[in-house]
């Protein structure tokens, strides 16, 4: 309920502001992972977590409902643009008078899944269970951002 209110209370905010209705997206909570939320842009659809928003709830509402709906009304207005671009940050701060965080900062231990210690030249880095999966079955190699080391298998952790 606090979710569907929220999204009505920024949905009438944004029309008052660009003077035009906009459809009201499809909500559902079936999306897994550590992300908080994802916009379906053509399906004016978003996705949210359902474990984040019961374990962060004020904050999730506060600010990761308005973060995805700036996501479908950017796309409405201005088309097909960059994501996190200067159009979404303007609805961000201007119109929402929010930050513009493009990643939440909450603890994502509970919904993380199992992870895979890999070692370069530098230090230890966690996989997810896809990506160790792919190195281990499709011979994917990763590198390192910061020594261009090759990644390379240490433990399960």
């Amino acid at each position: 309920m606090q979710v569907q209110r929220k999204l009505a209370e920024t949905l009438q905010l944004t029309e008052n502001y660009f003077q035009r209705k906009f459809p009201i997206p499809i909500i559902s909570y079936d999306l897994r992972g550590v992300k908080a939320g994802v916009a379906y842009l053509q399906k004016n659809e978003i996705k949210f977590n359902r474990t984040l928003l019961l374990e962060n709830s004020d904050e999730f509402i506060r600010q990761v409902v308005p973060h995805e709906l700036a996501h479908l009304i950017v796309y409405q207005v201005f088309g097909r643009v960059k994501p996190h671009g200067r159009e979404w940050q303007a609805v961000m701060t201007q119109l929402f008078n929010l930050p513009a965080d493009t990643c939440h900062q909450f603890d994502v231990e509970s919904v993380q899944g199992k992870m895979f210690a890999y070692q370069c030249e530098c230090q230890t880095h966690y996989l997810t269970i896809r990506r160790h999966n792919r190195i281990q079955r499709d011979k994917i190699a990763y590198l390192c951002q910061k020594c261009q080391g090759k990644l390379v298998f240490h433990s399960e952790n």
